[in-house]
């Protein structure tokens, strides 16, 4: 399918993660020796406009338009804990949020070979949405239904809350005001239709993207290998001087 080809594109071509640990080893060591340091890029933030976020959720954002980790393709940070679903373009504009239902176990890994057996087989346990940097693509489902793929190899989707069981309630659920009745689905990721439709689907027709999954039970500098954008611009602030040319004679 689309979603596996653009996979390995997008991530063979990936590796900001090197280029900033090589920045700040520079940097470092021009405070220990006293030698210039490299020219350091702009600092650059995600715009959430008015939208509420958690301080995770801004941190990733952050991380990933400073670092250029999605590569400038449109991004969407998944929050678990709050769950909540932040959908980007490219220079990290927020093109909308939304609640979202996400998989009724806690847990940031998946079962091995769950994306291969039924759904009835899927213990309780089992269900978790995984933690995660994945390349995502608009495509479709087994039964034709339009979706954003996450991760193909677990079966892990975003796309229009579906009606599951009448006790599932799973409209009810994303309207309510709080995430405390969000767990609900097997894994994947349910959002409201409309914001699917208006928001979902313009940002990601006809490119790939990137969804971060936020972790619950680990940390997001641990799972994405980010850094606090503030911290690294105090840093950078710090060996600024040492940039400066010496003054002449």
């Amino acid at each position: 399918m689309i979603a596996r080809a653009l996979r390995f594109l997008v991530l063979t071509a990936c590796a900001p993660h090197a280029a900033v640990a090589q920045d700040a080893a520079q940097g470092a060591a021009a405070l220990s020796t006293g030698s210039p340091a490299i020219a350091a890029p702009r600092h650059q933030r995600a715009d959430f406009g008015r939208e509420r976020a958690s301080s995770d959720a801004r941190h990733t954002a952050d991380w990933v338009v400073d670092s250029g980790d999605n590569l400038r393709l449109p991004f969407i940070v998944v929050d678990k804990i709050e769950a909540k679903v932040f959908v980007f373009d490219g220079d990290g504009r927020l093109r909308g949020a939304a609640a979202a239902l996400l998989g009724s176990a806690r847990g940031d890994d998946s079962v091995p070979g769950i994306g291969d057996r039924e759904l009835s087989t899927i213990l309780p346990e089992e269900r978790t949405t995984p933690a995660g940097r994945f390349v995502a693509a608009l495509d479709r489902n087994l039964r034709g239904e339009e979706i954003l793929w996450v991760d193909y190899e677990t079966s892990i989707s975003l796309h229009r809350v579906v009606r599951g069981k009448p006790t599932d309630r799973r409209k009810q659920r994303l309207a309510t005001p709080t995430p405390l009745d969000n767990r609900i689905s097997y894994g994947c990721i349910n959002v409201p239709a409309k914001f699917y439709d208006t928001v979902v689907i313009p940002t990601f027709t006809g490119t790939s993207g990137i969804v971060y999954v936020l972790p619950e039970t680990r940390s997001s500098r641990e799972v994405f290998a980010s850094y606090d954008v503030e911290e690294r611009a105090r840093l950078q602030m710090a060996v600024e001087p040492l940039r400066a040319p010496a003054a002449g004679p």
